[in-house]
């Protein structure tokens, strides 16, 4: 077989240059040459060290953007999360990555985050005069900051977050959770080019292609980020708290909701019914157990099966359902997480109407589903004496994490020994739990409830360094005694 003469020369070449290189070559594949075509458009890069530069850069320059500016890049951050085919695009693509929650909370959450998250006006002045003179003490940007995000609230911390440390004058570096990875990454890109048309600076948010672990420790470790926040479970919020960093931790919580006789009861089962089923109990805030005074929880249990309640009450059932959903040394399976109860359902052999919501079962006080956050629609229901034996199991099974809690009643004593004893960031009374972040109550709302790290509902100013600025014997107008 003849072979060209200008192929042989080009095969000859090739080999010189490896050897020259003192190493193997070969040419880039078509995904490689694309990434990196790719590289750093709309603030997505290969590497996490390009990506940490960048944001560097954007915030330099963004400290000097005036108030006025900030203000505007937040309102652009929101209109193009809150227009329609891009809040239902992330909604969806949320959904189908993940495999987790459902399309119309979804919906709710992202255009919460949006509309919900406060911006430049959360950053108030404080300004003392006196004899000595002026001092304004004003909420200044850390820098950049590197954000880890979960799977189960991918696009919602994104945004919420986005919008406080935007305004808080920072730049963002994101490592998203792997299993959402297209989802934010589709829309970092939709927020930066919004952002870049607006004319702020380039890539004052971004991220990687490949999120991993790895990426997400040369972000911790790197001496460019002066903060980090991460939402998630408690290994990854113990790890950026032990970093040595500023460090903001969301971590998880298993919210118990309590019901006592005098309670209304019908309005408790609707709202416990409606908070636990919300996005399939993904929320941390979500109702977790419920632990009711023994003369009403026949009531209660009656009017949550009417409102979107299934309850198993065979002990095997029951066995067999944890032994689905639960890993052997304890916890909740992953594939099971934020699923809805009709798919939980099918998979133990009970068919349900599509009315059901909420999967209830009465258990022991210490039961696994009563002391392990499963983050799925599965309600456990202990039955106890008294509203006092009620607090008190709720703060057992609380766990310690001081994230949330819920409790129907009309006997404000007990309500207030409820909130002194638990000492949760929320505490939600007479409501849903997502009443606890603006949904049916007042408050702005987060997706970064930071319980470990005590900053609570974070907020524009949660993500700032309070800097004092001093002008002496100057500028005070109310005294006249210096001679002037």
């Amino acid at each position: 077989m003849d072979i060209d003469a200008n192929l042989i020369e080009k095969m000859v070449k090739q080999v010189l240059h490896e050897i020259d290189a003192g190493k193997p070559h070969a040419e880039p594949t078509q995904s490689e040459s694309k990434n990196e075509e790719k590289n750093g458009e709309y603030g997505i890069f290969n590497t996490m060290e390009e990506a940490i530069d960048a944001c560097d850069i954007a915030q330099k320059q963004y400290l000097f953007c005036s108030m006025a500016d900030r203000q505007k890049y937040v309102q652009t951050l929101r209109d193009v999360v809150l227009k329609k085919e891009n809040l239902e695009l992330i909604s969806r693509l949320a959904v189908e990555e993940t495999g987790m929650g459902n399309y119309p909370h979804k919906l709710i959450k992202n255009r919460l985050a949006a509309e919900k998250s406060p911006g430049i006006e959360d950053l108030s002045t404080e300004a003392l005069s006196g004899d000595d003179g002026l001092t304004l003490v004003e909420y200044c940007p850390f820098g950049v900051i590197g954000a880890i995000t979960p799977a189960t609230n991918p696009t919602e911390t994104v945004i919420c977050n986005s919008i406080g440390m935007l305004a808080a004058g920072n730049s963002i570096v994101f490592s998203p959770h792997p299993r959402a990875k297209d989802v934010t990454l589709k829309l970092v890109t939709m927020i930066n080019k919004a952002l870049e048309e607006a004319g702020a600076p380039k890539n004052l948010i971004v991220t990687v292609m490949e999120p991993s672990i790895e990426n997400t420790n040369v972000m911790m470790k790197h001496p460019k980020v002066r903060m980090l926040v991460a939402t998630g479970g408690p290994g990854i919020v113990k790890l950026v708290m032990s970093t040595g960093k500023k460090a903001i931790g969301a971590g998880a919580g298993n919210p118990p909701v309590v019901v006592d006789e005098t309670a209304d009861i019908k309005k408790a089962a609707i709202d416990i019914v409606n908070g636990c089923s919300f996005d399939n109990n993904l929320p941390c805030i979500a109702e977790k157990e419920v632990i009711a005074v023994d003369q009403i929880t026949d009531e209660l249990i009656r009017n949550m099966k009417e409102n979107g309640a299934y309850q198993i009450t065979d002990p095997a059932v029951i066995q067999k359902l944890a032994d689905l959903v639960r890993k052997e040394g304890g916890g909740p399976k992953t594939s099971f997480v934020g699923k809805s109860a009709l798919y939980i359902l099918d998979k133990i052999g009970i068919q349900a109407g599509p009315e059901v919501k909420v999967i209830i079962m009465e258990t022991a006080k210490d039961h696994p589903f009563v002391m392990e956050e499963l983050m799925m629609p599965i309600l456990p229901i202990v039955r106890v004496q008294n509203v006092d034996e009620a607090i008190d199991l709720a703060l057992i099974a609380e766990r310690g994490n001081r994230h949330t809690a819920m409790m129907h009643s009309k006997n404000v004593d007990k309500l207030t020994k409820m909130a002194k004893l638990l000492q949760t960031t929320i505490f939600v009374k007479n409501a849903p739990s997502y009443a606890g972040i603006g949904v049916g109550g007042e408050g702005h709302t987060t997706f970064t409830i930071a319980g470990p790290t005590g900053e609570g509902l974070t907020s524009a100013r949660s993500f700032c360094r309070k800097r004092r600025c001093v002008l002496s014997d100057a500028f005070h107008i109310r005294d006249f005694s210096n001679g002037l």
